[in-house]
């Protein structure tokens, strides 16, 4: 959660959950926790400095619909007088956090706002929304206009030409932002990948290997089982096309796959074959796997929840032996996802791989390419922005070191026109 004031107007960007300080905790309900526990937890920004902050909260926006940038709006959103300004798909997603708060009410106004749109914040200060490709649809950068030049709000994003959904990554709106007025007064980016080499593939790689991956299993008359990100609707969606390719019915099981590919299809975001089934309740879940061992595994590819080792998702269960669907020596299970790089998400999958290896699975693992930018698309965006400062964000000051050697050969200094934060700091760029 990034908080801008220009003037007296402020723009709340992002209002996530930390999902690493949730995992933790077994069995733990957020919808059911006060925001002040979850505060404690790490779990919700602490977002009492804001009580230092002058000036009024006139929009709160969210880039995208990750967790880690929704999750504590049904927390903390009701304390703003300020409206929800989102792409469609992301509101969508917000409204899904909003049915299942058990703890606070919510009236804020939700606007969608599409890329390539801009909102009046004040006579001064407008928002723009600029088209970025990412892990999930409908994601944008949000660019505050003000009279001192532009603040770029870059979380999170890859640059993507040929994206399988959606339109292409737009450089030239930011070149055009660049050059524009006073151009880029500060640039917020999200140092994630800021360590990795090179340029991030287009999704179109990562299809393109799915496909060769689950062609080299055509003539298996075993279990096929797929999981990846369940927002990853790109992704969902080559999965679906490719278990058609090589005769098998696909299935989408699991909470947030109903949940994320359901919301996408009822948008038309996504078209999906008519006989897709899609399951996320328990009980229609272990029906549908009780049907896929009657009819025979063969004949199905059932793309379910659990990439990360999630205890209590469905790729878990089936590791655990805890549903129907039973593994035999031989069968496939592909994850078309990378594990976050977090102590406890990189322990369940190790975890999740050794209960469906000992059941006698076969692992393919990392099908799959990052939402985040490596070093090459970082030069690229300073060169497009040519910002006059830089903030890296969306890691811990480790985290955050390549980035800042980064910025550092491009000209930029630490402590000048770098800036290098902590959660609660307040970096005052123009007086």
């Amino acid at each position: 959660m990034t908080a801008v004031r220009a003037g007296d107007d402020v723009v709340i960007f992002d209002m996530g959950l930390n999902l690493s300080k949730v995992l933790i905790h077994e069995n733990i309900e957020t919808e059911k926790m006060h925001s002040l526990d979850l505060i404690d937890m790490g779990a919700i920004p602490d977002d009492r400095v804001m009580s230092d902050l002058e000036g009024t909260v006139k929009a709160i926006v969210p880039t995208h619909g990750h967790l880690d940038h929704i999750g504590a709006i049904s927390k903390l959103a009701h304390r703003y007088n300020a409206p929800v300004v989102a792409t469609p798909f992301t509101i969508e997603l917000v409204k899904h956090e909003l049915e299942d708060e058990q703890k606070f009410g919510f009236d804020n106004e939700l606007i969608k706002m599409e890329a390539g749109e801009t909102m009046q914040i004040s006579d001064d200060v407008h928002l723009e929304f600029v088209n970025v490709t990412h892990s999930i649809i409908d994601a944008i950068n949000p660019v505050l206009h003000t009279p001192e030049g532009a603040i770029v709000y870059g979380l999170d994003k890859r640059i993507d030409y040929t994206p399988v959904l959606g339109d292409p990554f737009d450089i030239k709106r930011f070149e055009e932002i660049g050059r524009e007025g006073n151009g880029v007064l500060c640039y917020i980016e999200d140092c994630t990948n800021a360590d990795a080499k090179g340029r991030t593939p287009s999704e179109s790689i990562a299809r393109h290997h799915l496909r060769d991956v689950l062609m080299s299993m055509e003539d298996y008359d075993g279990g096929i089982v797929a999981t990846t990100f369940s927002s990853h609707i790109a992704r969902v969606k080559s999965l679906v096309e490719f278990a058609k390719e090589i005769g098998r019915q696909p299935v989408l099981l699991g909470r947030s796959m109903e949940k994320y590919s359901g919301t996408a299809e009822r948008l038309n975001y996504v078209e999906f074959p008519d006989d897709l089934a899609m399951f996320g309740h328990r009980k229609s879940v272990d029906r549908m796997f009780n049907r896929i061992m009657k009819d025979g595994k063969e004949k199905y590819l059932p793309v379910v929840t659990g990439h990360q080792g999630e205890p209590r998702a469905m790729l878990t269960r089936m590791g655990r032996g805890e549903t129907p669907f039973e593994l035999d020596d031989g069968d496939k299970v592909i994850f078309s996802a990378r594990v976050i790089p977090e102590p406890t998400n990189e322990g369940q999958r190790y975890q999740s791989e050794r209960l469906l290896q000992m059941q006698g699975a076969r692992i393919y693992d990392d099908i799959h390419v990052s939402g985040h930018l490596r070093q090459e698309g970082h030069y690229k965006m300073i060169d497009a922005l040519q910002p006059q400062h830089i903030i890296p964000a969306h890691r811990e000051l480790r985290g955050a070191a390549s980035y800042i050697d980064l910025a550092e050969s491009e000209g930029y200094v630490a402590g000048r026109d770098l800036h290098i934060s902590r959660n609660g700091n307040l970096i005052t760029i123009v007086e």
